[in-house]
């Protein structure tokens, strides 16, 4: 999407500040002894509570409001039994829509007292994201981002996941550009657009480099022997810099 009149910016700045409550509500509430599908309900309740939609249930048919991963799961774990302990490295992702425009964010992170390396991975996956959103103008090189992730990684002795990527949004919850990579990719290379509406999300990892599929629920990506942790906004790119609308 090219956000180009107030009515855009204000809609994706609305839905982007719900998501980002929803996010930091589940965060907070992710104690041991919770389960994934008690902290999907209440993602569930507010986003009826503030008017929108969740945008996996919504656009997919997702059998949760929202992807919560722990430890192995990389994305898109399905919200059920899996009960929460201490220690454990966990991802919530939550994308919605209200009026048409929509919005996406995710954050790892470790809950109580863990692995000191677990915590390096969360606190590298954000200083990734500020590296990127630092290249993230208009005229600029989309695979400036992902390059900027990659150094960031490398610089911390961590990689990055390869096969998945951030992508366009604003009018639908994927859209061009149908990738944002976090590595320096250039084959899909193009310019930053004034007004581009776009989810950058660097997954960054302990050793490996790609995820693959469970083959019995069809949704959740893994890792062999890692841990991933992500840093994902919705982004709208100005001229007077970007305007990250999920924080």
């Amino acid at each position: 999407m090219i956000a180009k009149t107030e009515e855009d910016f204000n809609g994706l700045k609305e839905i982007g500040k719900i998501v980002s409550l929803i996010r930091e509500e589940l965060k907070q509430k992710t104690v041991p002894g919770i389960t994934t599908k008690e902290l999907d309900e209440i993602a569930g309740k507010l986003f009826e509570q503030h008017g929108a939609i969740s945008a996996p249930m919504g656009e997919y048919d997702f059998p949760g409001y929202t992807c919560i991963s722990v430890n192995e799961e990389v994305a898109h774990g399905i919200p059920g039994s899996r009960v929460i302990n201490e220690g454990d490295i966990v991802n919530v992702d939550v994308s919605g829509s209200k009026n048409g425009y929509f919005a996406d964010t995710g954050i790892s992170f470790v809950v109580g007292k863990g692995d000191p390396l677990l915590t390096k991975v969360c606190e590298t996956a954000v200083e990734a994201f500020e590296a990127g959103l630092k290249k993230a103008k208009p005229g600029s090189k989309k695979s400036g981002l992902g390059k900027a992730v990659v150094a960031t990684a490398r610089k911390n002795g961590l990689t990055v996941i390869m096969n998945l990527t951030g992508h366009g949004i604003g009018r639908t919850i994927h859209e061009a550009p149908d990738h944002i990579y976090n590595f320096n990719e250039t084959w899909d290379d193009e310019l930053l657009k004034e007004g581009m509406v776009i989810a950058f999300e660097p997954f960054i990892s302990t050793r490996e480099e790609e995820v693959f599929q469970y083959e019995d629920d069809e949704w959740t990506y893994v890792t062999e022997n890692s841990f991933v942790a992500q840093c994902e906004h919705t982004i709208i790119l100005t001229k007077d810099g970007p305007i990250v609308i999920t924080l």
